[in-house]
């Protein structure tokens, strides 16, 4: 048998390519450029960022609208050090995300060194200790090992991160002839199916429902339960209400209810505090779904889940389901004939009539002013201008009120960046985004503190032909910090920020742009939406007097902790 030698760099390009991975986002430094520039070179495109922040948090949002693997690809020390908020964000989000860093070359023995290494960090340490699965290739022996293990945990759902010595790259590899990439696929898991104890315990709970509640999340939609849900709902009288993550799984079913918690709006939450039962499917129940505790009577819940440790974890439940949604679903109707509940009040004319007549756009009294647009109101004239099939993508903020507001064609449309609790990082991700759906707009939501944190992406908008249209909230202000301050009746001056027009920047980086401080602003850039030709930057004054529902929440919750 024959071999060949090989830098060890490029055999990693053609593993990564055996792979099926097609393009890659980073930010390249000194030991990671030769890398970088292979990937490019065997046809695997490279999306450059202008942050590391930002250029992983492109891998997971292309890794979550796709359903493939996002890769990054940064450096080492000061890059890695960047990288960490993103990292950290992608390992909770759960999407396939693989980070490939520069790492400080591999002892050689030498005592003695040519000076300090002043990118000196410890990487894996640090990687470890925020929870992110850590590979590292000590040797060309062992680097194409690493990099299959390492492929394998991110495929497996969350962030994985890949070390590569600089000299561990630059190395010849013996290659046998012929020799394949070691596998790093890993054969997707069989649905499970819930044990007929637990759903007899759940159908002695809905049996004694006369007001029956499904709420659905981001598991449902990802396990294609939605057809037997609504089949369930119909079958036992029930409402249908998602979490945040799981916006418009329902939309266009008449019992559709919207979001629970922290983004009902009122008719949900009136008709929500009817219910006798609750039958959660693949939401984890959090402090926004449960407006803080408060969103879900205090009636027999049953939850739903593919991990028993998720079921109970932030609220109790009374009876634990343990399997996928849809076959959870699927097992109840089968347990549950049709007239299994004869009284369905949920379902009387009445609550339909009530539930058609609703108007999301007359739920809230606009406080537009001369100079300003209510966010609200903002949200309800966006509805009717953008694209039906657009995604959504929100960095963090007190904008969020306008959720509600804003529809989607399913989850798979909606994102929200909020896993690390921070803004800055919804520029990133919907450039992800959009490249992992090119055919379809799609829209950032970004308040004006996370976009001076990153408006250095707008070049790679341009540079990058992506199709986006970045939607200002600009409020002048870090609007939770505001009204955090206001609750507590202290100066909001630190949280104030100058009135700057951004809409001549965005120009200058090549955009199409427009300053809204007023409705009648909108609808003379209402073309531009309908058919955006190109990337498009709206800068929207808000009055930053309108406090997203919930501050409110937050700040009651805060004071009860005291």
């Amino acid at each position: 048998m024959t071999t060949v030698r090989t830098p060890t760099y490029q055999v990693l390009v053609e593993d990564i390519k055996a792979l099926g991975v097609e393009q890659v986002f980073g930010l390249m430094s000194d030991d990671t450029a030769v890398f970088a520039t292979a990937l490019d070179n065997a046809g695997i495109r490279f999306y450059g960022a202008r942050h590391e922040n930002n250029a992983i948090a492109m891998a997971e949002g292309y890794a979550y609208r796709s359903g493939g693997l996002g890769v990054a690809v940064i450096g080492r020390g000061p890059a890695t050090a960047n990288g960490m908020h993103a990292a950290t964000y992608a390992s909770r989000t759960g999407s396939r995300v693989l980070i490939i860093y520069g790492e400080a070359a591999v002892s050689t023995g030498s005592v003695n060194g040519i000076g300090p290494d002043y990118k000196g960090f410890n990487a894996a340490g640090v990687l470890g200790a925020a929870g992110i699965r850590t590979f590292v290739a000590t040797s060309p022996n062992t680097a194409r090992g690493a990099l299959a293990d390492a492929a394998a945990a991110a495929l497996q759902g969350g962030a994985a991160a890949l070390l590569l010595p600089v000299n561990v790259q630059l190395a010849d590899m013996e290659l046998a002839d012929g020799a394949t990439a070691p596998t790093a696929k890993k054969a997707p898991s069989a649905p499970v199916a819930p044990q007929p104890q637990a759903i007899d315990s759940a159908v002695a709970v809905v049996r004694q429902s006369r007001k029956p509640l499904i709420v659905a999340g981001l598991g449902a939609h990802r396990a294609g339960a939605k057809a037997a849900l609504e089949q369930l709902a119909d079958r036992i009288g029930a409402l249908l209400v998602t979490s945040a993550r799981g916006k418009d799984l329902f939309r266009g079913h008449p019992c559709n209810l919207g979001i629970v918690g922290s983004f009902s709006h009122s008719a949900a939450r009136r008709m929500i505090a009817e219910a006798d039962c609750v039958l959660a499917f693949g939401a984890g129940l959090n402090m926004l779904t449960m407006s803080f505790g408060h969103s879900l009577p205090k009636v027999p819940l049953v939850q739903v889940d593919t991990d028993r440790s998720h079921i109970g974890r932030w609220h109790p439940a009374d009876v634990a389901v343990v399997g996928d949604a849809r076959l959870a679903a699927e097992a109840l109707l089968e347990a549950l004939p049709a007239g299994s509940n004869t009284e369905r009040p949920f379902r009387s004319e009445e609550t339909l009539r009530f539930l058609a007549k609703f108007d999301i756009a007359r739920d809230f009294q606009p406080a537009n002013t001369s100079r300003t647009v209510d966010p609200r109101s903002l949200g309800v004239a966006l509805e009717k201008l953008l694209p039906a099939n657009r995604n959504l993508v929100y960095d963090a903020g007190n904008f969020l009120g306008i959720v509600p507001y804003l529809s989607v064609p399913g989850p798979g449309h909606f994102k929200l960046t909020s896993d690390f609790a921070s803004i800055g990082l919804g520029f990133g991700t919907a450039l992800g985004v959009a490249k992992a759906r090119p055919a379809e707009t799609t829209v950032l939501v970004i308040g004006d503190g996370g976009f001076l944190m990153t408006m250095g992406e707008l070049e790679t908008v341009v540079r990058e032909d992506l199709p986006m249209v970045v939607v200002l909230m600009n409020d002048c202000a870090y609007g939770a910090e505001l009204h955090f301050l206001k609750m507590r009746d202290l100066p909001v001056a630190k949280s104030v920020f100058p009135d700057v027009d951004y809409a001549p920047i965005a120009e200058a980086f090549g955009f199409q742009a427009a300053t809204i401080r007023t409705l009648d602003d909108l609808q003379k850039v209402a073309p531009l939406l309908a058919r955006p030709d190109g990337p498009l930057f709206l800068d929207c004054k808000l009055n930053a007097a309108v406090a997203a529902p919930f501050m409110s929440e937050f700040h009651e919750f805060e004071t009860r902790q005291h």
